[in-house]
């Protein structure tokens, strides 16, 4: 297909600053994160967007907002999706990830953190995410890039890895490894089953706490 999708995850925000668990919690940018999402705008400057996708938090909206502020064509269609939202840390919501690595100890964090179907008490799994984030996507983004239009889709860590896991066909095992670093863009060709073809990463320094 003709079409490309374009992949971005939203800059620093306020509890990345502060290292807390984030999950549905809706806070915004900080300074930093904006000036970075305004960064990896530039890098997408010249590039074919047709059409943009965030998830309905405020911090994915805005680096999105901040991604096409900077472009020279800014008249590119925009919607949200709730199914794109990060996942539900649950009871952990609010908690810093360092000392709750300190307190579950470093390889449960790690399954918490990243693993597949690691329950989270009042949370969800990156599988629960998985099934709400790539019916999303097959049914509503693939569609337009099977048309022919480079879609331009700004999320979060998880939301993010779970659309990367059906992309690349990544294991459920190794999905562990997996992580969608900030200030990272991620541009794929895809085939008729939303599978890659080719990918180009690109990348604006960032340091995050996160």
């Amino acid at each position: 297909m003709d079409g490309k999708l374009i992949l971005a995850r939203h800059h620093e925000s306020q509890w990345n600053q502060l290292g807390r668990w984030t999950g549905i919690r809706d806070v915004s940018l900080t300074e930093y994160g904006l000036q970075k999402s305004k960064e990896m705008g530039k890098l997408l400057d010249g590039a074919k967007i047709d059409r943009a996708f965030s998830s309905g938090q405020k911090r994915a909206i805005e680096s999105l907002s901040a991604m096409l502020s900077v472009r020279e064509s800014r008249n590119v269609p925009v919607a949200q999706a709730l199914a794109l939202n990060e996942r539900d840390y649950g009871e952990y919501t609010g908690k810093n990830k360092w000392e709750m690595e300190e307190l579950l100890g470093e390889k449960k964090f790690k399954e918490v953190r990243r693993g597949w179907n690691c329950p989270i008490p009042g949370g969800e799994t990156l599988k629960q995410v998985y099934e709400r984030s790539v019916p999303y996507f097959l049914d509503t983004i693939l569609p337009r890039v099977a048309e022919g239009e480079s879609v331009l889709l700004v999320a979060h860590g998880n939301s993010l890895r779970v659309l990367l896991k059906y992309i690349e066909n990544i294991s459920d095992e190794n999905i562990a490894n997996v992580e969608f670093p900030f200030g990272a863009i991620v541009i794929y060709d895809l085939d008729d089953a939303g599978r890659m073809i080719k990918k180009e990463t690109m990348k604006v320094e960032s340091s995050v706490p996160a």
